[in-house]
């Protein structure tokens, strides 16, 4: 039986507490170069994707990072290289298209953490307050659910870190390496702390994190739980004790590690990488009581040019995945350019006709 039309933040707040809204929430998140190659496919210039398309979300945020000056080293046709906030380096493609490439990272050795340390305290000068007050305030009247978004645990640390080096140090100093996720963990609460009390009340705290890849997750999950875990469940806590919903970005395979999710209190998790064996079908059933998933709509198949493939992706994964609520609609991936405007539409119809209830 169908409800009565709610807003997006009565929607997407009714998904993630795994009850059964009007429809499937909607969001997505195209390239900057898509929307780019949209806007020459019949985009309205005037209109964001999120307008048009009618997403669900919207976002605050803080810089979060040790605030070292960015520098632009090299520039091409093709791509330019610059330090970052972090105290790193990066090379990117010039439209920021595609992940960037790491050319050098800030820690090396332990000592190389303490500078950068000094530099992660809370502070009110952290806060764009006079664009968070306006931001809040259109996305409240608007009626949209409205997240706090940052980078947090293993993932943010890779931007101090090279990947490999991190993995090491995990297994033979985990005690520094809990020190730097509670360090960086503790910045992300007391900022939605000093939000809270100037009065924005957020109503998610969606935590980018990625922690696996293609076959398993990077570590086990007694390692997160000694090392990232318990820096979560403190931060956890404290946003449902003031009515926040948490959120999960968490790329690659960590089906392994979604029992740890929901012990940390973690109420959703996104993206769901298909191509990394995150299938609805199989995670919905075994683990929806416990969580809500968001995502999971293979985004390679909206490339292809018979639309029945794309169709039948999001009518057989929807059956199952929106069943009794719990579930949210995002690609599994964001959008690449090789989505065209008219294709996308295509699947913007397909979610809509197979969210209802």
């Amino acid at each position: 039986m169908s409800q009565a039309q709610m807003t997006s933040q009565e929607r997407v707040r009714t998904a993630i507490a795994r009850k059964q809204p009007d429809r499937v929430p909607i969001q997505d998140s195209p390239w900057g170069a898509t929307v780019a190659a949209w806007r020459k496919q019949g985009l309205p210039e005037n209109m964001s994707p999120a307008d048009f398309f009618g997403y669900e979300f919207a976002g605050v945020g803080a810089d979060l990072s040790p605030r070292f000056p960015v520098q632009t080293l090299s520039e091409d046709d093709e791509y330019i290289t610059q330090t970052t906030p972090m105290g790193g380096v990066r090379r990117n493609h010039k439209d920021f298209s595609t992940t960037p490439e790491v050319i050098d990272c800030p820690i090396k050795k332990k000592d190389d953490w303490l500078p950068i340390r000094e530099r992660l305290m809370p502070d009110r000068t952290r806060v764009n307050w006079e664009a968070s007050h306006k931001a809040y305030e259109k996305a409240r009247k608007e009626g949209k659910y409205i997240a706090f978004f940052a980078a947090s645990g293993y993932d943010l640390l890779q931007a101090y870190v090279r990947s490999e080096h991190l993995l090491l140090f995990m297994a033979e100093d985990s005690e520094w390496i809990k020190e730097m996720i509670d360090v960086t963990s503790d910045l992300i609460l007391e900022t939605v702390k000093m939000m809270y009390d100037e009065g924005i009340h957020v109503d998610g705290v969606w935590l980018f994190n990625d922690m696996g890849y293609r076959n398993n997750s990077l570590f086990s999950p007694e390692m997160f739980e000694s090392i990232i875990g318990p820096s979560d469940q403190k931060r956890n806590t404290w946003f449902h004790e003031h009515g926040m919903q948490t959120i999960l970005h968490s790329c690659g395979c960590v089906k392994g590690l979604i029992p740890s999710f929901v012990k940390v209190g973690f109420d959703c998790l996104q993206p769901l990488e298909v191509k990394a064996g995150m299938d609805l079908k199989e995670l919905k059933p075994k683990y929806g009581k416990d969580i809500a998933f968001f995502g999971g709509i293979n985004v390679m198949l909206m490339e292809d040019p018979d639309d029945s493939v794309i169709e039948e992706e999001i009518r057989t994964k929807f059956a199952v995945a929106k069943q009794g609520g719990g579930y949210l609609f995002h690609s599994d991936h964001s959008i690449p350019v090789d989505v065209s405007f008219q294709k996308y539409q295509f699947v913007m119809d397909c979610v809509r006709k197979y969210g209802t209830y």
